[in-house]
Formats: structure tokens, sequence, C-alpha cells
């Protein structure tokens, strides 16, 4: 009898470790995926077919990549359906550092998720308009435009959320202890990068003209805290964690 009793939490240790080990696996492989459909959907297809401001040029160039601008806007369709089970992945993993504030931070990752689902909505409505789809009428190039800068907008918003996101998962990291204190830090600032950006584009009428500033204070941080949140999912993120103090 007591055999039987002493027996039942090593089965549990084993379950609760296969459970982390699937979800540091489906979050590690989810960020692989989207780091590849995000840099092909964004930089090889969007950045290098949408002209902001010139109306004429976009329409021009999506016509002629009709195929290619397809296969952008499948990726960030692909990307919003991953973002799921890497928010459900996330809550498993960090829920040992505080339950509630691990399903916030699973929480705000769907908000972003359902706005990238907005913006690939935006994205599909100014394909539809440019090449002179079905039910546009006299609607033309230069609508289209206008629905790939709300396609932007509406994936800045979505950037704000996952800041959120991120500044919560860093903050657990820093308090718990269940990953390496630096990794939580460089989260933080990752997040915080990506809120100022979204409020900089909102609130300055003049944003264009430090852009490429603000390009380099998101990018740099949020490119080294999520390839090295990758890393450690992949390698060690799977492991019981050793949790400092229990975060409500």
């Amino acid at each position: 009898m007591p055999t039987t009793e002493l027996t039942r939490p090593d089965h549990a240790d084993v379950d609760d470790a296969q459970t982390r080990r699937r979800a540091a696996r489906i979050a590690g492989l989810g960020y692989v995926a989207i780091f590849v459909l995000a840099i092909f959907a964004n930089f090889v297809v969007r950045e290098s077919l949408v002209h902001p401001g010139d109306a004429a040029a976009t329409a021009a160039d999506v016509a002629a990549s009709e195929s290619l601008f397809r296969g952008g806007l499948a990726a960030f369709v692909v990307v919003f359906l991953i973002d799921v089970p890497i928010a459900w992945a996330l809550y498993v993993l960090f829920r040992p550092a505080g339950r509630d504030r691990s399903l916030l931070a699973a929480w705000f990752r769907l908000v972003y998720t359902v706005m990238l689902g907005v913006a690939a909505v935006f994205m599909f409505l100014g394909l539809q308009l440019v090449t002179g789809g079905p039910g546009t009428g006299t609607m033309g190039p230069e609508a289209g435009l206008l629905m790939f800068e709300a396609f932007d907008y509406a994936w800045l918003v979505g950037l704000f959320a996952f800041g959120v996101h991120l500044v919560l998962l860093g903050r657990m990291i820093v308090a718990s202890r269940i990953a390496p204190v630096w990794l939580g830090w460089t989260l933080i600032v990752a997040g915080v990068a990506y809120g100022v950006d979204t409020l900089a584009v909102t609130l300055l009428p003049d944003y264009a003209a430090i852009a490429d500033v603000m390009l380099l204070v998101v990018a740099i941080p949020s490119i080294v805290a999520e390839l090295s949140f990758t890393v450690w999912l992949l390698v060690t993120g799977w492991r019981r964690p050793r949790v400092a103090a229990e975060v409500a």
C-alpha cells in the first residue's frame, strides 16, 4: 500500500514533464515557423510590392506579381493560426511562475493574433481593389493603397498588445527565475519598444522623420529577445522550473 501511494507523485511529475516538453516544442517550433513566414510575407512580399504614397506603382507591382502577393497573404494567415497554439504553450510553460499573470500574458498574445487577422483582411481587400476584383466598382488603386495602410496600422495596434505580452513574460522571468534573468529583461525592453513605436505612429504627425530610427529601436531588441527566447524554448524551456517565488 505505501508503495502505491508513493508512485503517484512520480507519475504526476512524468505527466507534467511531458506536457512541458510538448508545450516548449510547440512554442519553439512555432516561433521558428513565424520567423520564416513573417520574413517572407513582410520583407520579400509586402515591402517590395507596396509603395507608400504611390498607388499607381503599388497597383502595377501587385498586379504583375499577384501570385507572390497572395503567397505573402497566405503566410500572414498561417502566422495568425500558429500564434494560437503558441499562446497556449507559453501559458503552460509559465504557469508555475504565476497562473493569473501567465493567463493574462496569453490573452494579450491572443489580442495581437486577432489584430493580425484583421490586418490580413485589409490586405486581401487591398489586393481586390488594386487588381479590379469583383465588387470593387469605381474604387481603384487609391482605395487599395488605403487598405494597405489600414493593414499597417491594424498590425501596429496588435504589436502594442504583443509588446504587453512580452513585458508580462519578461516580468515573470525576472520575478521567478523560471528562465535566465537577462532573457526576461531583453523581453521587457523589446515589449516596451513595440509599445513606444505604436504610440509614436499614433501621436506624431511627422513620424516619417524618425521612422528609420524607430525601426532600429524596435528591430534590435526584438530580434535579440525573440531569437534568444526561441533558443531557450527549444533547448531548456521544457525542464521543470525551480521557481524562486510563486507569483500570483
